[in-house]
């Protein structure tokens, strides 16, 4: 990840308005104020949270629904609010994708180009709609209508290819689809998605993400939450199943260990008649109790009989092991082959000087 000068990661880490492609003064005279209903509503989100600075994610979904990303003057905001620094703010807005740090465009249009997605066409997606719009990844296009990204994965395997409009999806893509899904979104038209809710803008979707409604009544939010979906492909090996007859086999229970005959059922706690220490008792007990060679070798390990393991003591008494000076792992081989050298009294602080034989 870069933060060089002049770069978007630069500008949010820095709060700094380096970034060449939000200096142009036509972009800042568009950008909407942040405004005190903005540092309002950041107030809200950091009352739900026990500690302030949890609330950190969705108050920079907040700023960006405003401005439509991250901005210096966002991260400035968040930095004030929260008692942080700019550059905590920042590390934070430069290690999510979800978080702009330059202007995007109304939508954010992002295609699969994982593994499945691609090959059942998710490159070609990526490929066409590039060439169409004139933009690579994560490049907005000049009517500033679209933001195109490739993703890495959109958790939706079974609907291959997918493509993403403000992370609304829409299933089973193939370039014309793409093509004239990209299309009417430039139109200003809002397809409605194969599932979830109806499609509103880049700003909205940051603006739920940070916990408030983005529709303009309870009427339309109701409408998004109860949109149908088509849930065909996900729910196709359950109706098989059903279809067949066939069920997942019953998990094996574990069956009680047969009562120890030998040794009494409650042995957990220590009863002080037999002529140990509580902790030694309680070790025997643990031993007793293992039901499984694994479980009884890590109760007799770490019981205070057990003896010291080999390596942690030299023969002398001294701690260190027992590998000669500079024949330890990883090094040449090199080191002293003679003894020590003699004590010169010299110490290092808060160390005690090795012990001398008698």
């Amino acid at each position: 990840m870069s933060a060089l000068p002049g770069s978007a990661e630069g500008t949010a880490v820095t709060g700094l308005d380096s970034s060449p492609v939000d200096a142009s003064p036509e972009t800042l005279a568009a950008l909407p104020p942040l405004t005190e209903q903005t540092r309002l509503e950041a107030r809200e989100i950091m009352a739900r949270y026990p500690v302030p600075r949890s609330a950190l994610l969705p108050m920079l979904h907040l700023v960006q629904s405003v401005q439509g990303y991250v901005s210096p003057e966002g991260v400035t905001l968040c930095a004030e609010e929260l008692g942080l620094t700019k550059a905590e703010v920042g590390a934070v807005a430069t290690f999510y994708t979800m978080y702009k740090r330059r202007p995007t465009g109304r939508h954010i249009v992002s295609v699969c180009t994982n593994t499945l997605c691609s090959v059942l066409g998710g490159q070609r997606i990526m490929d066409a709609l590039s060439a169409d719009l004139g933009v690579h990844h994560d490049e907005t296009t000049a009517d500033g209508s679209i933001t195109l990204e490739h993703a890495e994965c959109l958790a939706a395997c079974d609907y291959a290819p997918v493509v993403t409009v403000d992370y609304e999806f829409y299933d089973q893509q193939d370039v014309d689809s793409a093509r004239e899904l990209v299309a009417a979104l430039r139109r200003g038209e809002k397809p409605l998605p194969t599932r979830g809710a109806p499609l509103t803008d880049f700003k909205g979707i940051s603006r739920q993400l940070a916990g408030f409604s983005q529709h303009a009544d309870a009427a339309a939010a109701r409408a998004a939450v109860d949109a149908p979906s088509a849930l065909g492909p996900t729910l196709v090996g359950l109706k098989l199943a059903e279809e067949r007859g066939e069920s997942a086999p019953a998990m094996p229970r574990r069956s009680a260990p047969a009562p120890d005959t030998q040794q009494p059922a409650a042995t957990v706690a220590p009863s002080g008649r037999t002529g140990e220490t509580p902790g030694k008792e309680a070790a025997d007990a643990r031993v007793a109790a293992a039901d499984t060679p694994a479980e009884r070798a890590g109760a007799a390990a770490s019981h205070p009989d057990a003896p010291e393991p080999a390596g942690r003591r030299l023969p002398d008494g001294r701690e260190g092991t027992d590998t000669p000076a500079g024949q330890e792992p990883g090094t040449s081989g090199q080191g002293p082959a003679g003894p020590p050298p003699a004590d010169t009294g010299r110490r290092i602080e808060g160390r005690t000087p090795p012990r001398r034989k008698g």
